[in-house]
């Protein structure tokens, strides 16, 4: 290869460079192409194109790299799933933090099982998910993007996630894999004042053990393909450049052998944006030289500024030769370098299946959790009119998260359809004999309240009122947006849309309050990515709960909830705090920040980590374990009874926490360890066994060596971190310090039924 040919493989283009009226455009693609290539970028989802559309596409740009360059290699063709496929016809599935409800990784496993299908069938091989940061910080837009704040649920999830994506192919029949990609590494979560891209000061002992332990987890375990750095710096030093980071750490401790990939324009800010760079050659090697191997989405500061920078002795071709080697890798094992080519005519078979739309609302019914509820629900078959009422209720987009296709930049015009709460109401009100009174009420942002009167009629001549509320998501708040805040929709959750209240936007709140004083009970559904700090709501509404970003099939599985068809069964997977001020109120503080109050609020969450109601009740045994004393390189396995004592079935979420008794540095006052939801008929039991590798309460010591340290241990049971049900205490026998080959990530579980 020449020096031109290497530096070619570390580059991208996206579809604006080639594609223009859904055909390529032969001068682009020679003049970005010609030497070949690294990555596509989104070629379908950036250039909308629809699956056949794409296939075609994809397969003509892999042609001409084959046919026409000297050495004839493919591209990776990648696209952004973190809620489904992020293009035209994908899928769209609850947001991550919807997903992370469910607290259920095999179903997560199922949902991109079909991302995997349709990246395939339009030639894309690489995935831009999932989101490992550990979301702490609530004001920051992106947490809707995560797994929520504990990092031993981020893991277990993002195992599953790429578990599914990285699946061997059994559509296609040969072998092929798709790739996933973590990020954002690391520490994403963390900016200072809760704003995107802003700079994270963290200490190492909590960077390891909170931040990077999802990653070292899924990489060890899961066997995760690629890495994308995250844009900000820590303690001064951009992920982005950070040598420590993608190679110290990343390769040296873990042993990671695949690429990094930037995050999108992530190379540029070191010049543009952290000033550690002074040009884009500067910010090229800096990159480079750091570990970081594939610059997206476009080839800006690599390319000829890093072929300058070779000419000129500043990087050596060794350190490119390792790069381009680390892409050449990947290109073999997702199976493009053998045949990159796939069937347009089969494309479309891929999606809009039955199949699809029932595992979306399968996986919604699963997300919704129940946060209050004084009896009214579920809603019974004596109804003569419901009044739907809010601006979440029937908006397509309002359902989604903002990585969906419809959602991303903000788009106003897709042809895209989901089926929103009114759709979903008013066919069950058909079935039923109710009719269905909607009034928006107001819209997510907007200060008009000239609806208000309208609703408040809707209400009070109704049986029951839904009022669906929330945040509107979106990527990117623009200019416009920031000078127009009063604007009816302007996007205050997803990327780029930080916050400093965690209130409802715009005039929600007040809708809800004089819904309230009609005498119609009121259900309040949060259709929204962030957690929302009301207090007030939670105390005056009949019933609460939070449906997230559930999808295409969110108004489905929203009524089914309502109604019954399906028992409310998901959890917190973060605590929710009763103001903004109140932050961090994540359930795994160390003791002085736990216990320590505001002159005018106490220090717990208006809802803890884990929690979630139902409409049956479950009961727990007495916790169980098989020793009193363990090595710290043993086992112990913790054992519990748990019985549907009501009458309906359900699922529930069994929690296994524990507690350093006496650490020789502050520790979290309690920590997860493991989890396994269960499912029981009415007057069921059924035995959860946690086999616990004592590796698994390991913690960096005063040297920042990883220890299992001597001394005693509780494990406690619960149906949250708050409720706890029932502890256990052990001691550890010795300090040991945790060969890295030796560690456990991920605490095995088992059900037993009980005849």
């Amino acid at each position: 290869m020449t020096i031109e040919e290497k530096v070619a493989q570390l580059g991208s283009a996206n579809p604006s460079h080639f594609i223009e009226d859904e055909t390529l455009e032969r001068d682009g693609v020679e003049a970005q192409l010609r030497d070949g290539i690294g990555h596509l970028t989104r070629t379908a989802g950036e250039g909308d194109l629809d699956p056949k559309r794409a296939a075609l596409l994809t397969n003509q740009l892999q042609e001409y790299l084959i046919e026409e360059t000297r050495l004839g290699i493919p591209a990776i063709p990648h696209e952004e799933c973190l809620s489904g496929y992020m293009g035209p016809q994908g899928t769209v599935f609850p947001q991550m933090i919807g997903m992370a409800s469910t607290w259920s990784p095999q179903l997560l496993e199922s949902v991109t099982g079909v991302v995997r299908t349709q990246l395939q069938a339009i030639g894309a091989v690489h995935g831009l998910s999932p989101v490992l940061d550990v979301a702490r910080d609530l004001r920051w837009g992106r947490v809707e993007e995560t797994f929520g704040e504990d990092p031993q649920l981020v893991a277990a999830m993002a195992r599953a996630y790429v578990s599914g994506l990285q699946a061997t192919d059994t559509v296609r029949g040969d072998g092929r894999d798709v790739h996933a990609t973590l990020k954002h590494f690391a520490g994403h979560a963390m900016g200072e004042g809760g704003k995107n891209r802003s700079s994270v000061q963290l200490g190492e002992r909590e960077l390891r053990e909170v931040h990077l332990y999802p990653y070292e987890a899924v990489i060890r375990n899961g066997d995760a393909a690629s890495i994308m750095n995250a844009y900000h710096d820590i303690d001064g030093v951009p992920c982005a450049s950070s040598e420590w980071l993608l190679t110290d750490v990343l390769r040296g401790e873990w042993g990671f052998e695949g690429p990094v990939i930037s995050d999108y324009g992530s190379v540029a800010l070191l010049d543009g944006e952290h000033g550690v760079a002074a040009n884009k050659r500067e910010a090229g090697v800096a990159a480079l030289e750091a570990g970081l191997d594939v610059e997206l989405p476009n080839t800006d500061c690599y390319g000829d500024p890093l072929l300058e920078a070779f000419e000129a002795g500043e990087v050596s071709e060794a350190t490119i030769d390792t790069a381009v080697g680390r892409v050449l890798r990947a290109k073999i094992e997702t199976g493009v370098l053998d045949d990159p080519f796939v069937d347009p005519e089969a494309a479309p078979q891929a999606f809009n299946t039955d199949e699809q739309a029932r595992l979306a609302q399968k996986a919604a019914r699963k997300s919704i959790t129940l946060l209050e509820n004084d009896g009214l629900l579920p809603l019974g078959g004596d109804l003569d009119t419901v009044a739907l009422l809010g601006p979440k209720a029937d908006d397509d987009q309002e359902l989604l998260g903002d990585y969906a296709y419809p959602a991303h930049f903000n788009q106003e015009e897709t042809d895209f359809e989901a089926t929103t709460p009114r759709d979903a109401l008013e066919t069950r009100g058909i079935d039923a004999g109710f009719a269905v009174e909607y009034v928006e009420g107001c819209t997510t942002s907007g200060p008009s309240t000239e609806q208000f009167e309208m609703a408040a009629e809707a209400a009070t001549d109704a049986d029951v009122a839904i009022a669906c509320v929330g945040a509107r998501s979106a990527v990117d708040l623009s200019d416009d947006d920031l000078a127009h805040r009063n604007q009816s929709m302007i996007p205050t959750s997803g990327e780029g849309s930080d916050v400093t209240d965690l209130g409802l936007p715009g005039v929600q709140a007040d809708l809800l309050d004089r819904l309230t004083e009609t005498e119609t009970p009121v259900i309040v559904v949060l259709v929204s990515g962030k957690p929302h700090a009301i207090p007030e709501i939670a105390e005056t509404v009949s019933s609460l709960l939070h449906a997230w970003l559930p999808g295409e099939e969110g108004g489905n599985g929203i009524v089914d909830v309502l109604f019954g068809d399906h028992n409310p069964s998901g959890h917190l997977p973060l605590s929710i705090p009763k103001s903004v001020g109140q932050q961090p109120v994540y359930y795994s503080r160390k003791p002085n920040s736990a216990n320590e109050e505001h002159v005018y609020d106490d220090g717990e969450p208006l809802y803890p980590f884990g929690y979630g109601l139902s409409y049956t009740d479950f009961e727990y045994g007495d916790l169980e374990l098989d020793a009193e004393t363990v090595a710290p390189m043993g086992t112990l396995t913790a054992t519990i009874t748990v019985t549907n004592a009501g009458d309906v079935a359900g699922d529930d979420v069994v929690q296994l926490y524990q507690h350093a008794e006496n650490p020789n540095q502050a520790r979290p006052v309690q920590e997860l360890l493991g989890f396994e939801r269960v499912h029981l008929e009415p007057g069921e039991s059924k035995r959860v066994s946690f086999e616990i590798d004592m590796t698994r309460l390991a913690y960096h010591d005063l040297a920042m060596s990883l220890v299992v340290e001597e001394g005693p241990y509780e494990l406690r049971v619960g149906t949250s971190a708050a409720d706890i049900v029932d502890t256990a205490a052990f001691d550890v026998t010795d300090t040991k310090a945790v060969p890295r080959s030796a560690r456990s990530y991920l605490t095995q579980t088992s059900i037993e039924p009980i005849s």
